[in-house]
C-alpha cells in the first residue's frame, strides 16, 4: 500500500485532463498545461476561433502555440509497457468465481485462469504458465498480425491502383473507337443512318458493362479495406495495452484475424447452417412447403391466425436466430422470380406497420426490384450492378465480427458487404417476396 500512493500521483501526472486517459501525442500550451493533441484540436472544433485553456482558461493561438512534449511522449510509453497503472493487479483482474488474481494463462483457450481455475477438470489437462511468461510470445503474435494486415492492405491497394489503370486504359481506347467511329458515320451520315444508330448502341453497352464491372471491383476491394482498418486500429490500441489487458480476451482478437481470410463463398460453407422457414411469421399469401425450405407467393390467401408473429406484409422468418457465431446459407432463386428481399432481420423488426427497410430499421438486406434493379437497402440505397443475374444467393453473417456479406453463390462475386457495426439483438434470415416469385433454401 505504501507504494500505491507514488504509483497513483505518477499515473496522475500521465493522464489527460480532458479524456481521462494517458496522454497520447502530449503537447504543452504557453500557460504551461499540456493536453492530449487530439484532445486539445477538439476544441478548437468546438470554440470561437479565439481559444481558452480548459485548465486556465487563458487565451492561445491554435495554430502557434501546440508545442509537442517529446519527452512526456517517451514516459508515457515507459510507463504502459510497465505497467504501473494503479489498481490494475488489485482490483479490476480477479476470477470472478473464484476471487483470486487472474495469474496464469492458459495457452489451449486462451484465456486467463486463477490458480483454482488451474486445478479445476476444465483446464487440468492444458498448458497454462504465468502471465509473465506468456506475454511476450503473444505481444508478438498480435505484431506479426499487424504486420500481416498490413502487407495485406497494401497488397490490395496496388491491385485497386491495377485495376483503375486497366480500366482507364479501355475508356481512352473506347474514346479512341468512338471518334473512328463517328469520323467514319459523318461521312456517310445520309446512307448509314442505321449503321450509326447500331455503333452507338454498341458503345453505349460496352461503357455501361466497363462501368458495372468497375463499380462492382471497387467495391469489393473498398471494404476489404475499411475492414482491415478497422481491425488493424483495434489490434494496435490491444497491443499497447499491459500484459493482463492485452491477454484478455486475446482469443476474441485471434479468431478476428483468422477470420479475414474467409472472403469467398467457397470458403464460408464450413459456417453452412440448415435453415427452415418459421410458419408462424409468413404471410398468408406466402405457401410453405411441408418440410420448411421452399416458399411460394400466389395471389391466393390463406386462412391463417393473425398472431403477433405474423407480417402483414409478403414477408417469412427463418426458425433459426442467431445471437453469436459465424453462419452460412444458400438461398436458390426462380428465373422467373420478379422481386425479392433476402438477408437478416432483428427479433423486434415491425410485423405489423411498416417495416423500415434499412439497418436503423433493423434489417441488412439486399433487394432486386421491379425492372431488375437491384439494391443494398442502406439509407439512402445503394445501387449494386452485378455482373450477372443471381439465381442462388449466399448469405455470411458474422455476428461478433458485426458483418453481414450476400454473394452470387454460383459465380462467387461479392454483391454486398454492410458497413461493420455492432450487432445488438437476435438475428434471423428475412425473405421478402412479391409478383411471380419462389425460393427454397439449399
Amino acid at each position: 500500500m505504501a507504494a500505491a500512493a507514488p504509483r497513483a500521483a505518477l499515473f496522475a501526472e500521465a493522464t489527460c485532463s480532458i479524456c481521462r486517459e494517458l496522454y497520447t501525442d502530449p503537447v504543452t500550451l504557453d500557460c504551461g498545461h499540456i493536453f492530449c493533441l487530439f484532445c486539445i484540436t477538439k476544441v478548437k472544433a468546438s470554440e470561437d476561433l479565439e481559444k481558452s485553456c480548459p485548465e486556465c482558461r487563458q487565451r492561445f493561438d491554435m495554430e502557434k502555440e501546440l508545442k509537442p512534449n517529446k519527452r512526456l511522449a517517451n514516459i508515457v510509453e515507459m510507463l504502459k509497457i510497465l505497467e504501473i497503472a494503479p489498481g490494475v493487479a488489485d482490483t479490476e483482474h480477479l476470477c470472478q468465481k473464484h476471487e483470486k488474481g487472474m495469474e496464469l494463462f492458459c495457452d489451449t483457450d486462451r484465456e486467463l485462469l486463477c490458480t483454482v481455475c488451474r486445478e479445476s477438470q476444465a483446464h487440468r489437462e492444458h498448458d497454462a504458465r504465468s502471465v509473465e511468461e506468456a506475454e511476450p510470445e503473444y505481444r508478438v503474435k498480435l505484431q506479426d498480425w499487424m504486420q500481416s494486415l498490413r502487407n495485406e492492405k497494401r497488397y490490395i491497394m496496388e491491385s485497386k491502383l491495377e485495376e483503375e489503370g486497366k480500366y482507364n486504359t479501355l475508356r481512352n481506347k473506347l474514346r479512341e473507337e468512338k471518334q473512328k467511329i463517328l469520323a467514319e458515320i459523318e461521312e456517310q451520315r445520309k446512307l448509314l443512318k442505321d449503321k450509326e444508330q447500331i455503333f452507338y448502341q454498341r458503345l453505349e453497352q460496352m461503357e455501361k458493362t466497363i462501368t458495372g464491372v468497375e463499380e462492382a471491383n471497387f467495391t469489393s476491394l473498398s471494404n476489404q479495406i475499411t475492414s482491415l482498418n478497422a481491425l488493424i486500429i483495434d489490434l494496435e490500441k490491444k497491443w499497447k495495452e499491459p500484459a493482463v489487458n492485452l491477454l484478455k480476451d486475446v482469443k476474441s482478437a485471434l479468431d478476428r484475424c483468422e477470420g479475414v481470410k474467409f472472403q469467398g463463398p467457397e470458403k464460408l460453407k464450413k459456417y453452412k447452417v440448415i435453415l427452415t422457414l418459421d410458419p408462424d411469421t409468413a404471410h398468408p399469401k406466402l405457401h410453405l412447403s411441408e418440410e420448411g425450405r421452399r416458399v411460394t407467393w400466389t395471389d391466393t390467401k390463406q386462412t391463417l391466425p393473425d398472431t403477433p408473429k405474423r407480417f402483414s406484409c409478403w414477408c417469412v422468418l427463418g426458425s433459426e436466430g442467431f445471437t453469436t457465431g459465424r453462419h452460412y446459407w444458400e438461398v436458390q432463386l426462380l428465373e422467373e422470380s420478379t422481386s425479392w428481399t433476402v438477408g437478416v432481420a432483428a427479433e423486434s423488426v415491425e410485423r405489423k406497420g411498416r417495416i423500415t427497410w434499412s439497418p436503423e430499421g433493423g434489417v441488412w438486406a439486399v433487394e432486386r426490384g421491379w425492372n431488375d434493379q437491384y439494391w443494398a437497402l442502406t439509407s439512402p440505397l445503394t445501387p449494386l450492378s452485378p455482373r450477372e443475374k443471381p439465381l442462388k444467393l449466399g448469405v455470411y453473417l458474422d455476428y461478433e465480427g458485426g458483418r453481414l456479406s450476400l454473394y452470387n453463390a454460383d459465380s462467387m462475386e461479392l454483391l454486398y458487404t454492410f458497413p461493420r457495426a455492432p450487432f445488438l439483438h437476435k438475428l434471423f434470415p428475412i425473405f421478402n417476396f412479391w409478383g411471380e416469385a419462389e425460393m427454397r433454401l439449399v
